[in-house]
């Protein structure tokens, strides 16, 4: 009897407790809700290159004030850079295959990839399949990022380089151009290195013109050299 008196009164207590509100603190509602905008305000906040905000923030108005675009989804872009290395001594010489693929890793931060040959060329003695070079695709971030280091970098560490031309676009807005050494990459060490060779590099854009492309590239800082102006004769 004793026993249930005691349990009687324990809780009689608790519920005088919870009626006066003392002890027990409410948990507001809203304390879910701002850990999980916290958290998406995180995701939000991802880091984004300083070219691709110059580009957002300035280079958008003044390609729409050029060319009068009526929607913003008009203005060209950057699409892709394609990195290409050509080996053609594979087969006598299967180290070059290797550091060539190491050096691009190391100049575009990515993985390359091994290209194959596809159909035999008996001139080159190469069979289908067999592996010719490596390549690399660079997108978003790391397009960006691999553009502004070329542009500030690499580019002016070049001998006797005074700009590409701007004749080098296909008339569909893309733009082809080939470095002479890997060794105006900081990232190669010069003592590490088998030999020098050389890259394709191909920047695509959306653009439907060249004049279109060459303001956008010339925007972003990459060293074109400029168009002749034509003077107009007055008879």
């Amino acid at each position: 009897m004793a026993e249930e008196k005691n349990i009687k009164n324990t809780q009689m207590k608790k519920s005088s407790k919870i009626s006066s509100g003392k002890k027990i603190k409410s948990v507001p509602t809203h304390v879910n809700d701002t850990k999980s905008s916290s958290s998406k305000k995180d995701k939000k906040g991802i880091y984004s290159p300083n070219l691709k905000i110059f580009y957002l923030e300035k280079i958008v108005n003044k390609m729409i004030s050029q060319f009068n675009y009526s929607n913003t989804m008009q203005v060209p872009k950057l699409e892709k850079i394609t990195l290409n290395v050509g080996i053609g001594d594979t087969k006598t010489n299967s180290k070059a295959l290797g550091s060539a693929v190491e050096e691009l890793t190391l100049i575009s931060g990515q993985k390359s990839v091994v290209t194959k040959a596809k159909k035999d060329v008996s001139n080159f003695k190469i069979r289908k399949g067999n592996p010719v070079g490596t390549m690399v695709t660079l997108r978003s971030n790391r397009m960006y990022e691999f553009l502004e280091r070329l542009n500030a970098i690499a580019l002016p560490r070049t001998r006797d380089f005074r700009g590409f031309s701007f004749k080098s676009f296909d008339g569909r807005g893309n733009y082809n151009f080939g470095i002479n050494e890997q060794i105006i990459f900081t990232e190669i060490d010069y003592d590490k290195i088998d030999a020098i060779h050389g890259l394709d590099v191909a920047i695509s854009t959306t653009a439907k013109t060249d004049e279109e492309a060459y303001l956008l590239l010339k925007e972003l800082g990459f060293p074109l050299r400029e168009k002749p102006v034509k003077k107009e004769v007055v008879e």
